[in-house]
């Protein structure tokens, strides 16, 4: 699941972050390898969620700036 994690963070981030955690809590109990692919899976994915998140809240502002100003 840690390496899915990482795969995933790169295709879809948030599902990358959600597996990374699931894989993390999974790791503890169980004592397997893989602690460190989780963990990159849970920062890219979030570095990378984070980003789609700005990205999307920078175009409702450019938007929402551009039909205040009678530009749409």
């Amino acid at each position: 699941m840690a390496i899915l994690a990482l795969v995933m963070a790169f295709v879809f981030a948030p599902a990358g972050l959600i597996l990374g955690i699931v894989a993390r809590k999974q790791i503890r109990q169980t004592g397997e390898d893989g602690d460190g692919l989780a963990l990159a899976g849970i920062i890219v994915g979030g570095i990378v969620t984070a980003i789609f998140v700005l990205i999307i809240l920078l175009w409702i502002i450019a938007f929402a700036a551009l039909s205040s100003n009678g530009f749409s």
